[in-house]
């Protein structure tokens, strides 16, 4: 199962297992190719060093949790024991002798590998996300923007990528969400400074859908939905990305 755990890992993130333990030179560690940091750590120990029966060795995995409850629901199940030399945290070893399926331990190695990635890289690998981002017609014609094209740059906003959905809100004196946007392109080198704006990298947008001014007013969006202020890139709440997606 290691040969197969290593295809995955070099697949899927890139990452080969190094040997850095001189006391344990057998003993390979799967490491971010950034931060450096362990996402995961392969053993053999005896069992009854896990608290199994048998002095037999065992191949082990050590990865990381995100969530100390799913650690301690994962301990109480075949196959899974708490981390192994690694108990600070939120480890956890888990059986390669076939008790827990190669599927669920690559899908705890994402994990791990998740959890303990740097701030860019989660950003990289986090799921696509709905964002309410604010436009001011008194700088840019917003109204008309799509008119003759599909696809036009808007500032960067903080936190959006490439995949992300987002609502334009236009503010006064429209004071509504007036289209849905695909976020295709981010972090396009951009230069523009005045006196009320400074923008140095762009977003490539996609118009998805059109809404009637009417229709996500401000009122609405505060009366219905507790969103009091659109003054820069937000999330949207569950309840509201339903009625937008109708």
């Amino acid at each position: 199962m290691r040969e197969e755990i290593f295809e995955y890992v070099k697949k899927k993130y890139g990452v080969v297992p190094d040997y850095p333990l001189p006391t344990a030179p057998d003993f390979p560690v799967l490491r971010h190719r950034d931060n450096h940091k362990w996402f995961a750590i392969i053993m053999d120990v005896p069992k009854d060093r896990l608290g199994l029966n048998g002095t037999d060795r065992v191949d082990i995995i050590n990865v990381k949790m995100g969530d100390p409850m799913l650690v301690d629901m994962l301990s109480q199940q075949t196959g899974y024991c708490r981390g192994y030399h690694l108990n600070r945290g939120n480890w956890i070893s888990i059986l390669l002798d076939g008790t827990v399926p190669l599927e669920d331990i690559c899908m705890w190695i994402d994990e791990s590998y998740f959890v303990t990635a740097s701030k860019q890289e989660q950003q990289r690998l986090r799921p696509p996300k709905e964002w309410i981002v604010p436009a001011n017609p008194r700088y840019y014609d917003i109204e008309h923007a799509f008119d003759h094209a599909k696809e036009i740059d808007w500032k960067q906003g903080k936190g959006i990528k490439a995949g992300d959905t987002v609502y334009m809100y236009v503010a006064l004196p429209i004071c509504a969400i007036l289209y849905k946007c695909k976020v295709v392109k981010t972090n396009i080198p951009y230069d523009y400074r005045d006196g009320n704006l400074t923008i140095t990298s762009v977003m490539r947008i996609r118009l998805r859908k059109r809404y009637k001014p009417g229709a996500f007013t401000f009122d609405r969006l505060k009366g219905e939905y507790g969103i009091s202020a659109v003054r820069g890139p937000r999330s949207v709440p569950g309840s509201l990305s339903e009625a937008l997606r109708k």
